[in-house]
């Protein structure tokens, strides 16, 4: 996945996609470019791994707290968190994917027992991220 996002990168398309981030939610301020990453970030991981999905939208992350001036460490650590707090998948990591046939749980099972904590997580996260590292 380094490749994936280093390819991103050097072809402008991480620069282009943070463009559009910013453009969509920057004239809301930090908080709403952090709640957008983390909103991406969990909703990428629920389809991929959580590793592939820090990989590739860290460098989106970076350059739009860079282009709308504000400190970066709050919107990394958003990625960090949000791809690491997938619990609305089996997809997302390889302990959540052993339980599954060992429980005999379902992909549903997952969405409704996964989901509110997922959203009730993002929002805790939302909100204290600034309180740690400030903007």
């Amino acid at each position: 996945m380094l490749p994936m996002s280093m390819a991103l990168q050097k072809t402008g398309a991480s620069s282009a996609i943070s463009e559009a981030l910013v453009g969509a939610l920057g004239n809301m301020g930090p908080m709403a470019l952090l709640a957008g990453i983390y909103l991406t970030t969990s909703v990428m991981t629920m389809f991929i791994s959580n590793t592939a999905t820090a990989v590739l939208l860290a460098p989106i992350a970076l350059q739009s707290a860079q282009q709308m001036g504000v400190s970066p460490v709050p919107m990394l650590f958003a990625v960090a968190v949000g791809a690491s707090m997938c619990f609305a998948s089996p997809f997302s990591t390889p302990p959540n994917a052993l339980v599954m046939p060992a429980g005999n749980y379902t992909f549903m099972d997952y969405i409704k027992v996964g989901l509110p904590l997922q959203v009730a997580i993002g929002v805790i996260m939302v909100l204290t991220l600034p309180l740690l590292f400030p903007f």
